[in-house]
C-alpha cells in the first residue's frame, strides 16, 4: 500500500507527514530547518528515508516551499526562505531519493489543506493566507489550486499595503527589493519590529501581552489588525472569496476573527460588506497536509 508523503519547508522548522491512501495519519514529526541549501535538501531526504523505513512502506512526495519554481528556468524563486532561490529543487531532491517529487508554494498548499477537509471545504473558492515567519496567499477554485500562468497567483504578501496611512509611506524595505510590501507589516517579526522596535523578530508573546493589559502590545495588534484588515479587503474587491482561512502562527491570535471583519467594511466596494473569516482547521499543520496531497489529481 502506498503512501503519501508531505514536507512542509519553514523558516524556522521542517515538518514531515505521511497520510495512508484515506487521508489517515500514519507519522509526523518536526526537526530545525538547516541552515543552507544542501543542509535542506539533505534534511528533507532524511525526514522522507527515516518515515519510509519506519513505516515500511514508500511513498509519493510533495513539497511546500515558500517561494515557487519559475516554470521557464525550473529553479526556486520568491523564495522567503532565500537559500532556495536559484536551484532545482525538485530535481535535486529526486535525485537523493530516486524519484519524482512535486513542489509547490506552502500558502498553495494551505489552501489545498483547508479547501479539501478543513476550515474551507464545500466552498467554490477559497483564499487562504500564511501569516507566520513570512507572508503569503493561495487560491483554490472548485477544488483545484490556482497557480497562473507564471505561478505566482496569490503572492498576496509581495503587494504593497493598500491605502496607506502617512505614517506607514512608504513602509520598510522588504527582503524581495521593495518597499511596504504586505509581509513587511503583517507577518510575526514584523508585529515584534512594530511592537518593541528595530531589531526584535519574535512576536510569540505579545498577545499574552496584550491580554495582560499592556498598552504597547495592544497597540501593535490593534495596528496589525487595521492592516490586515486592509490587505484582505483588496482580497475581496479583487476575486470575492467565499471564504478567507488564516494559517501560520499569527492566525492563533483569537481577536483577529471578532475584529478584521468590520475592520474591513470601509475598504469593501459595494453595499454588501459579507466577508467569512476563519482559521486554518489545521493550525499551522495545513501546509504539510496540502503537500502531501499534491500527486492526489494525478
Amino acid at each position: 500500500m502506498a503512501i503519501k508523503l508531505g514536507v512542509d519547508l519553514g523558516g524556522t522548522k521542517t515538518e514531515i507527514v505521511a497520510l495512508d491512501p484515506g487521508g489517515e495519519v500514519l507519522l509526523r514529526r518536526r526537526v530545525p530547518t538547516g541552515q543552507g541549501y544542501e543542509a535542506i535538501i539533505e534534511t528533507i531526504a532524511r525526514l522522507v528515508r527515516e518515515a519510509e523505513a519506519e513505516l515500511g512502506k514508500t511513498g509519493t512526495v510533495g513539497v511546500g516551499i515558500p517561494g515557487s519554481i519559475n516554470p521557464r528556468t525550473g529553479l526556486v524563486r520568491n523564495g522567503n526562505t532565500q537559500a532556495l532561490n536559484g536551484h532545482p529543487l525538485d530535481k535535486d531532491l529526486g535525485a537523493l531519493l530516486g524519484r519524482e517529487v512535486r513542489v509547490m508554494n506552502d500558502a498553495n498548499c494551505l489552501a489545498m489543506s483547508e479547501a479539501a477537509d478543513g476550515a474551507g471545504a464545500g466552498y467554490p473558492v477559497v483564499f487562504a493566507a500564511i501569516l507566520g515567519t513570512g507572508c503569503g496567499g493561495g487560491w483554490v477554485v472548485d477544488g483545484r489550486p490556482l497557480d497562473g500562468l507564471n505561478r505566482v497567483a496569490g503572492e498576496w504578501g509581495h503587494t504593497p499595503l493598500p491605502w496607506m496611512r502617512p505614517d506607514e509611506f512608504p513602509g520598510r524595505a522588504c527582503w524581495c527589493g521593495r518597499s511596504g510590501c504586505l509581509e513587511t507589516f503583517l507577518c510575526g517579526p514584523a508585529i515584534a519590529e512594530d511592537t518593541d522596535g528595530p531589531g526584535h523578530r519574535d512576536a510569540g508573546k505579545v498577545e499574552a501581552r496584550a491580554l495582560a493589559g499592556e498598552p504597547a502590545a495592544q497597540a501593535g495588534l490593534a495596528r496589525h489588525a487595521d492592516r490586515l484588515a486592509r490587505a484582505l479587503a483588496l482580497v475581496v474587491n479583487i476575486m470575492d472569496p467565499d471564504v478567507i482561512v488564516l494559517g501560520g502562527g499569527v492566525s492563533n491570535y483569537g481577536h483577529l476573527y471578532r475584529d478584521v471583519p468590520d475592520l474591513m467594511a470601509p475598504w469593501i466596494f459595494g453595499d454588501s460588506k459579507a466577508v467569512n473569516l476563519v482559521r486554518a482547521k489545521h493550525g499551522d499543520s495545513s501546509g504539510v497536509f496540502g503537500a502531501a496531497r499534491l500527486w492526489d489529481k494525478g
